[in-house]
């Protein structure tokens, strides 16, 4: 839903607005969402599952593993919702539900009642909730801040003076001033602790705000009680310096990852939050108003301003302009479009005003197919990331147990000391990290990568990824361009090749295959025939029946494709080539002419070069892909391959012990793509909805595989990285506070370290991937 067009409700009474439904986190009523006009904007049906809608949206209030596991328990009890998925790292979930059985703002108020309001992943008042979110952390940092100060300066004396130098009347008055210094870092800047604890409570759950809130709780009242009764057994010391430095330590890490949350996930949200809320559209009277972009359809005429976005497919009607495609396609220079030519959705208009026709909108443009992988990619979680969500309330179990023990143990010395020995055992056990390291690279790396044109369906490959030591390429419209030339054509005596290519041209409609394009767009113009059940062999063509206009009665079984699909001899050339066959046999053979992509030889080096070995494998005479593999540097290769050759040739690969990944068209190869360890889907005029690959290169450079593979193996390290950090980071400070040895405020700096490290280090992965140069 747009919310943009929405204004927050004014409420005029109490009573009032008792009778009004639940707002939304950004002030819009839950009720609205629940219209079926609404839905499209946050949810797309799913293919397959009558009455099944798969909705995207972002959880306020998370801040670690445990929050998002907390979250999907209480979705999964709602009557209605099939599938709940959250991600701990981009705060995104995926909810699949039944509109039959549960409207959106049932899971919706489910989320809020355990703590965690939801709003739709493309709501308008985002950026400004992480604003005011952001600001808001600064000034509880801010008053934490100040006060630490000056109780550092009260508590100064009593750590230097000698025995006797500080009065007793002087040493209560400072712990006075202490406290009273203490009580707004206790009340405001600890209140988002305190309140997810005392929800945390309520609910009979844990998560990490709550020995966190425990840990601050403790430490003030053993100080309180030290100031008020100082001959008490509290009163010997007081740690209200301690109280005020590790909450501002943690605030600070907290606030740091706000800051470097949005930059993680960047590309993420840029690309998913690309398109505009209104759009100038001509009325009936020639008058260009201002609608909600939900509101248009095909057909429509809109005037998109410079700096916009272009709001849906479309072909221009007037004026000339630069559009940025480069999120989109990866083509990082604005490309020229003048009247008549096509514009897409997501892409921005660069350089004047433009009069478009609407040709796509919503769900059917290429940008919400982007946009569907790359929320399905945010809240995909990675096996390692599975197992650390999995420990993480154990552990945090565990943590009040150690903290428990711990006092126990250091009571009958001390009863002050054992309380803050709990105290640095609560805060210095952090699972955050823990639960950050694998989320936090992946999704910095898939932001790298889609900029670089590369979108990550899944998270989960990029762990395969990182373990390949086998590519298989596909030729046609991989290694070789998308696009072919119509050489010679050879036809049956008494049909013409005008008539030969208007059949070709047909029955390559129904065809996603380059060379069914190709000969579609050779015989444009032609002789028009029908088809009839046109049906698509995935890698051997395309058949149907074909007639002449509306003569059904004259129709006729043809088929174009591989000689072996026509039914035909193979005919005598090593060009590469379509035939054409009728119920009286062959009719046709086209010979067409194909270029092997300008960075095909650097790509397959760069792979070797990475310790890769590259196969070709391709549905074309052997002779014709042996001379592509010779082109391109590879030395194995086999042509005269169906589908299902590929297939048995990908297993004896993976028998063999080798992880596999394959680099195909994403449709004609589909068996193949899923049967390996990781698949890349290459070519521009792939759906992206129906593309079988884990990857999806958008652009129409071949070299982005071998990057890709780089920085797979390069986030992988990192994730090792962080997982090892987390390890020892609790392995010697766990000890270290059982044993007494470390401070709460030393304990606060290492909790907001250890998570603040491990985004930190996933952030290297943010920065932008060197093209590769070609030959």
């Amino acid at each position: 839903m747009q919310t943009a067009s929405l204004s927050p409700l004014s409420l005029p009474s109490s009573s009032a607005a008792d009778e009004l439904p639940a707002p939304t986190a950004s002030g819009t009523p839950l009720a609205l969402l629940d219209e079926p006009d609404e839905w499209s904007a946050f949810s797309r049906p799913l293919a397959g599952q009558p009455s099944c809608w798969e909705s995207s949206v972002v959880f306020e209030g998370m801040h670690c593993a445990a929050c998002a596991l907390t979250i999907e328990d209480a979705l999964r009890k709602v009557p209605g919702v099939l599938s709940a998925d959250i991600s701990a790292a981009s705060h995104r979930g995926r909810i699949v539900w039944s509109d039959t059985r549960i409207s959106p703002s049932g899971w919706m108020q489910a989320a809020a009642r355990a703590g965690y309001p939801a709003v739709p992943a493309s709501d308008a008042f985002a950026n400004d909730r992480r604003r005011v979110e952001t600001r808001q952390a600064l000034w509880r940092l801010g008053v934490a801040g100040l006060c630490m100060m000056q109780v550092m300066m009260y508590a100064w004396p009593a750590y230097v003076a000698e025995p006797g130098d500080l009065a007793p009347d002087m040493a209560r008055l400072l712990r006075w001033a202490s406290w009273v210094l203490s009580l707004p870092v206790l009340l405001f800047s600890c209140a988002p602790f305190f309140r997810n604890a005392l929800r945390d409570l309520r609910h009979r759950r844990i998560s990490m705000d709550l020995p966190v809130a425990l840990g601050m709780g403790i430490t003030f009242a053993v100080s309180s009680m030290g100031t008020f009764e100082p001959g008490g057994i509290f009163g010997a010391e007081v740690y209200f310096d301690s109280f005020t430095m590790f909450v501002f330590f943690l605030l600070t890490g907290r606030w740091l990852e706000l800051r470097l949350q949005g930059r993680t996930a960047g590309a993420l949200e840029a690309l998913m939050n690309r398109l505009p809320d209104s759009v100038e559209r001509r009325g009936a009277d020639g008058v260009f108003e201002r609608v909600a972009v939900r509101r248009l359809g095909a057909g429509d005429v809109i005037r998109v301003l410079p700096g916009e976005a272009f709001p849906a497919d479309g072909v221009i009607l007037e004026g000339r302009t630069l559009a940025d495609e480069s999120l989109l396609t990866g083509e990082s220079r604005p490309l020229p479009r003048d009247k008549g030519g096509c514009v897409i959705a997501g892409s921005h208009n660069l350089a004047a005003p433009v009069v478009v026709k609407v040709e796509l909108t919503g769900g059917q443009t290429r940008f919400a197919q982007i946009v569907a992988l790359m929320e399905s990619a945010s809240t995909s979680k990675p096996q390692l990331a599975q197992l650390a969500d999995r420990i993480a309330k154990p552990f945090l179990l565990l943590v009040l147990v150690a903290a428990g023990g711990a006092g126990a143990y250091w009571w009958s010395h001390d009863p002050g000391h054992a309380l803050m020995v709990a105290v640095a055992v609560l805060i210095v056990t952090c699972p955050c990290a823990l639960s950050l390291a694998t989320p936090a690279a992946m999704l910095a790396s898939a932001g790298s990568l889609a900029r670089s044109g590369v979108l990550v369906r899944r998270l989960q490959a990029l762990e395969a990824l990182a373990t390949v030591d086998t590519v298989v390429f596909d030729k046609t419209g991989t290694l070789t361009r998308d696009a072919f030339a119509l050489g010679e054509v050879h036809t049956r005596q008494g049909i013409s090749r005008d008539e030969a290519l208007a059949m070709a041209a047909a029955l390559g409609k129904h065809s996603l295959h380059p060379v069914s394009r190709a000969l579609s767009l050779a015989g444009q113009g032609g002789v028009l025939y029908a088809v009839q059940d046109a049906r698509e062999t995935p890698g051997q063509g395309v058949s149907g029946r074909l007639c002449l206009g509306d003569t059904a009665a004259s129709a006729v079984m043809a088929r174009l494709g591989s000689a072996r699909f026509c039914e035909v001899e193979p005919p005598v050339t090593t060009a590469l080539h379509a035939c054409l066959s009728d119920d009286q046999g062959w009719v046709a053979t086209f010979e067409l002419k194909e270029d092997l992509r300008p960075d095909a030889h650097a790509t397959v080096a760069a792979l070797m070069a990475q310790g890769v070995k590259v196969y070709l494998l391709s549905g074309d005479l052997p002779e014709s892909a042996a001379r592509v593999a010779r082109q391109a540097g590879i030395d194995n290769s086999q042509g005269g391959c169906t589908p299902q050759d590929k297939l048995v040739f990908l297993r004896h690969l993976q028998s063999q012990g080798h992880h596999v990944a394959m680099v195909g068209d994403g449709l004609n190869d589909g068996p193949v793509l899923a049967g390996a360890h990781v698949s890349f889907a290459f070519g521009q005029a792939v759906p992206l909805a129906q593309a079988q690959s884990d990857l999806v290169v958008l652009g129409g450079r071949l070299g982005t595989v071998a990057q890709t593979l780089a920085q797979a193996r390069r986030t992988l390290g990192i994730v090792h990285q962080n997982l090892w950090w987390a390890a020892v980071y609790n392995a010697v400070c766990v000890p270290l506070a059982v044993a007494g040895w470390l401070p709460a405020w030393l304990a606060g700096i290492g909790m907001a370290l250890s998570s603040l490290l491990v985004v930190l280090n996933a952030l290297r992965l943010s920065s932008a991937i060197a093209p590769l140069e070609s030959d």
